[in-house]
């Protein structure tokens, strides 16, 4: 039954993603990726490989934890109502995403000072799906596709925060771990990529009463055959006359006049 409500690619990437990132987080728990090898380094040409291999890194259990659950949510909704686009979005985007943040300098937003920081983490494609899903449904202006817009902006709408450096809400006795060049990158990638693909993939059905000039005889003839067996249901009203004032006035008066 639901093989045929529920794509197999919609399992099958997020769950080889999931693999993916979990096997790389046992290799750095056993010392395999030290210090800021794999991540992406801005503005830097050996942080250009963390292009490709940042989003499979992490910082810690709580960071990969904090990941896994968006990454396999808004993986599975974006193979599952996009999948002429899906690969497109999340591969192409994956490397657009990582070349913005490696072009996006690292510059301390109160002091100016430039810091040289290496950036994991799969969040910044948690952004690019979630951003890519909300707009993509208003784009399409489709009514399945808005209704996942309006799901991921129920449980996803916080993440708008996530693209502001987080002293701005905080006094920090240290510079900010969260990248928000990083989400703020995967959020325009989205964005831009939800309005360039908004006509590739399924087309919005529209229904043959939808036209302005639908005419059907058998409607009409239905149409008909109800008005004759119920005529009981296109009986006027009883028609209410509207108070005129001035006859209101009048009988105030006479009244009065009865009464002295």
């Amino acid at each position: 039954m639901f093989k045929k409500f529920i794509s197999f690619r919609a399992i099958l990437y997020p769950f080889l993603m999931l693999v993916a990132m979990w096997f790389i987080f046992t290799l750095q728990v056993h010392g395999l990726f030290e210090n800021c090898s794999g991540a992406i380094i801005p503005l830097t040409p050996e942080g250009l490989k963390g292009i490709f291999f940042a989003p499979l890194l992490h910082g810690g259990f709580e960071h990969i934890i904090g990941n896994s659950f968006p990454i396999a949510i808004l993986m599975f909704l974006l193979y599952q109502f996009y999948p002429k686009v899906a690969n497109i979005v999340f591969f192409f985007g994956w490397i657009l995403t990582g070349l913005l943040v490696w072009m996006l300098p690292p510059v301390d937003i109160f002091s100016g000072q430039y810091s040289y920081t290496c950036v994991i983490g799969a969040s910044g494609l948690v952004y690019l799906m979630a951003f890519f899903l909300f707009f993509s449904g208003l784009f399409r202006w489709d009514m399945k596709l808005l209704a996942i817009s309006m799901v991921v902006a129920l449980y996803y709408g916080g993440l708008i925060w996530g693209m502001l450096p987080e002293e701005l809400f905080s006094q920090l006795s240290e510079p900010s771990k969260i990248s928000w060049q990083t989400h703020l990158a995967g959020a325009l990638v989205g964005s831009i990529m939800a309005y360039m693909l908004k006509k590739v993939g399924e087309k919005k059905k529209i229904f043959i009463w939808q036209f302005p000039n639908y005419y059907s005889e058998k409607d009409d003839k239905l149409w008909q055959i109800y008005k004759e067996q119920n005529p009981e249901h296109f009986n006027e009203l009883p028609f209410k006359k509207k108070d005129d004032v001035w006859e209101r006035l009048d009988d105030i008066r006479k009244n009065g006049q009865t009464s002295d």
